[in-house]
């Protein structure tokens, strides 16, 4: 009998600790996982990322299909010999850079036509193409092709594309099966959607379940509704899934949102947030989100977080980071988006560790205390 790829440790409330066992390794949850969108984590380089002890990064089916193209990619062994990263990697199906693509796209239930962003040309993806892309990355885990539907649609609408979505999970299943049968090792998640109805969540939970992937994402949350809405739905929705299967929440990257996320038993998560607000300037604190680019942290001589001990706050000044920023100094995003990922990582292995001493519930409640006192004073 095989044995389960995923397995709980210990649990505190719904919140939860486990082991998952893949292709490049056993990594340990709950996990962020930083985006790597083009086979790269922006301004970090591999060695960083093995430095703050990631197991598992994301990379996107969209765009590596696009750029630099798959025969590329295949010549080379696959995605992790052509970026050097032994660990293991997990590939969203593109679903959401197509929804992102509204007017250049056309989605029908066979697939979805789009135009690249790169160079204008048109493709056309099915369920099935978009598990053998994701074969010939050997991408760790693999999602299904789905439709992504932004906040505010119609009922009738969200479940038009929530037909589709339970559609092409039946189709990426069973091409994903015969993969592994000509030896491909990676998972295949399903994805819930169903926006922000209910009954239709429900319905799109029990399809994922029954589908019986090795594991289940959480999609469609975190797209432009309010922060009551996305912990509503987080809730409820995760309050559905089967206990013994991974969860995953597509598309998270605060400190707020990653705690009640685990909170509610929740693995799994990623979001390109912590790099992308580190190239603008912004870096995670105990205290709340700091701007390095206001001018009284011109004569600011301590490290960016006083509690933190990654390398940048050992080594660096606030003062010095706003001087990078200003004069445009590439030097500043490498630090900045190191210490924002590290700042996350920390996060969930101390909550990690709260959750091994059942002290989960105080853990984020003095947490979130400190962070959200002053974080509207620190980003202004």
């Amino acid at each position: 009998m095989e044995q389960p790829f995923f397995n709980i440790n210990k649990t505190d409330g719904n919140a939860r600790t486990g082991i998952m066992k893949l292709p490049h390794g056993v990594i340990s949850t709950p996990v962020f996982m930083p985006v790597g969108t083009n086979a790269a984590v922006k301004a970090l380089s591999k060695d960083d990322l093995f430095d703050i002890g990631f197991e598992i990064i994301l990379s996107n089916t969209y765009h590596l299909y696009l750029r630099p193209g798959m025969e590329i990619i295949n010549n080379a062994g696959g995605l992790h010999r052509f970026m050097g990263w032994n660990r293991n990697i997990l590939t969203d199906s593109g679903g959401f850079q197509v929804f992102s693509l509204a007017p250049f796209r056309k989605i029908m239930e066979q697939g979805v036509k789009f135009r690249s962003h790169i160079d204008g040309s048109y493709h056309f993806l099915t369920p099935e193409k978009v598990v053998d892309i994701q074969t010939i990355l050997q991408s760790d885990i693999q999602m299904q092709l789905d439709v992504c539907s932004p906040w505010g649609i119609s009922e009738k609408d969200a479940a038009q594309a929530l037909k589709i979505t339970a559609q092409w999970l039946d189709r990426a299943k069973d091409q994903w099966r015969k993969r592994m049968d000509e030896g491909y090792t990676g998972k295949l998640f399903s994805i819930v959607q169903g926006n922000f109805y209910k009954d239709l969540r429900r319905q799109s939970t029990e399809l994922c379940i029954a589908a019986d992937t090795p594991g289940i994402a959480i999609g469609g949350l975190s797209v432009g509704e309010p922060s009551e809405v996305f912990l509503d739905f987080l809730g409820w929705t995760t309050s559905l899934l089967p206990r013994e299967k991974p969860r995953y929440v597509m598309g998270i990257g605060t400190p707020d949102y990653i705690l009640a996320a685990i909170e509610d038993g929740v693995d799994m998560f990623d979001c390109v947030f912590p790099t992308r607000v580190g190239r603008n300037g912004r870096v995670f604190t105990h205290s709340g989100e700091l701007s390095i680019k206001r001018l009284d942290k011109a004569l600011d001589f301590s490290p960016i977080d006083a509690e933190c001990s990654c390398k940048v706050c050992r080594t660096y000044s606030r003062a010095y980071m706003r001087h990078l920023f200003k004069a445009h100094e590439i030097l500043c995003s490498m630090l900045a988006s190191y210490h924002n990922l590290y700042f996350l990582h920390n996060l969930v292995k101390n909550a990690t560790a709260a959750i091994e001493q059942g002290c989960f519930a105080a853990f984020k409640r003095g947490f979130l205390e400190k962070y959200n006192r002053s974080a509207i004073i620190n980003v202004s």
